[in-house]
């Protein structure tokens, strides 16, 4: 009798919850596809494409409101079982709040590892073909930088033509093994610069071991250099900026890895940031599942909805605001980046234990 009734408990629960994912994704395809329309409506782009984008946009998106969504959903499932007098039949079954608590929490620890696991490689792809597909169109963009197995890839845009740069790794502030090709604005070329190493700390990049390669009348001119300068549009920080999107960062990806993306010139700083925020998310949909448990749980006494709605809204607002505010302080140095992520769990976990004792004895 236990297992069914475990089993209609959690069979409830996640259908509250897939359907309010479901919800969650509408809305945010109605919202996101003016954007997109907007954005493609004086280019080339066929028809479809607007539709496609926002189709694999949204579910990172539902990912980052999972938190939200699960306490909604906890809530939801919770207010029903009191309404219609279900909770008072499980607790003739024995089942308790602490136990009914301890169900749900579980499941949502559970979905929280399959969520980073398995649909966060997923979205990662989905939001990188976004942003690849979608550069593609913006006429704002003079300029290309990415990174692929190669290396680095740079396209600089200048007044008296166009540079194309590549380098084998990005160690620290330093490009290894960089390769610069200059061409006129016919794409006839000018001359190739090869470097051992360059420190791009600043615009005006600083090269080491330098060749220069030219061509006149059909000869090839070599000239080597200690020490060269050439001034960049680019500098470290705005190379590194431009990959600090942790949506197209995956968690199987920064876990099996991990080396092979510090040499490709990400930042060890980002990679563990973005680790840290995606193991958190487990622990989290477990802590908002316990504020839920709490804030229904503690009578069985039929209150009105208006209140859970006010609730709810009150205290996703207080949450969020302060896994904003405990960021904000981790990114001013206040405090460890690291224990700035999980300040919130760790707070919302002490939170929780004492008002589950509290729930239980009810």
């Amino acid at each position: 009798m236990n297992r069914i009734v475990s089993y209609y408990i959690i069979k409830k629960f996640l259908k509250t919850f897939f359907m309010l994912v479901i919800g969650f994704y509408c809305f945010g395809i109605i919202l996101n596809l003016f954007e997109e329309l907007e954005f493609f409506k004086n280019t080339n782009a066929k028809f479809y494409l607007p539709y496609t984008l926002t189709l694999i946009l949204i579910p990172g998106m539902t990912i980052k409101l999972l938190p939200f969504i699960i306490f909604i959903s906890s809530m939801w499932f919770m207010v029903n079982i009191k309404d219609n007098k279900d909770l008072l039949m499980l607790k003739t079954f024995g089942y308790s709040n602490l136990k009914i608590f301890n169900i749900l929490a579980l499941i949502s620890f559970i979905l929280g590892w399959s969520i980073i696991t398995i649909f966060n490689p997923l979205t990662a792809k989905m939001t990188q073909y976004y942003e690849k597909t979608k550069s593609k169109y913006s006429r704002d963009i003079d300029h290309l930088v990415f990174f692929n197995k190669n290396g680095l890839w740079i396209k600089e845009n200048l007044i008296d033509g166009k540079r194309i740069i590549t380098a084998k790794e990005l160690e620290e502030k330093n490009l290894i093994n960089m390769a610069i090709i200059s061409l006129s604005n016919n794409n006839d070329f000018k001359k190739k610069i090869i470097s051992k190493k360059t420190d791009i700390s600043k615009n005006n990049w600083k090269l080491y071991d330098v060749k220069i390669f030219t061509f006149n009348d059909g000869v090839t001119m070599v000239k080597e250099y200690e020490n060269y300068e050439i001034n960049s549009l680019y500098n470290y920080e705005k190379i590194t900026g431009l990959f600090k999107n942790f949506d197209t960062m995956s968690f199987l990806n920064i876990v099996l890895n991990y080396k092979d993306l510090l040499k490709q010139g990400y930042s060890k700083t980002f990679l563990d940031n973005t680790l840290n925020v995606l193991l958190t998310l487990p622990f989290l949909l477990m802590m908002m599942t316990g504020l839920a448990s709490i804030l229904t749980l503690n009578s069985l006494k039929k209150t009105s909805n208006l209140k859970y709605v006010f609730l709810s809204f009150l205290v996703v607002i207080i949450v969020f605001y302060f896994k904003d505010l405990s960021l904000a302080l981790g990114q001013a140095g206040k405090i460890s980046l690291q224990l700035s992520i999980w300040s919130p769990v760790i707070a919302l976990s002490l939170f929780i234990f004492i008002g589950i004792l509290q729930i239980n004895e009810k």
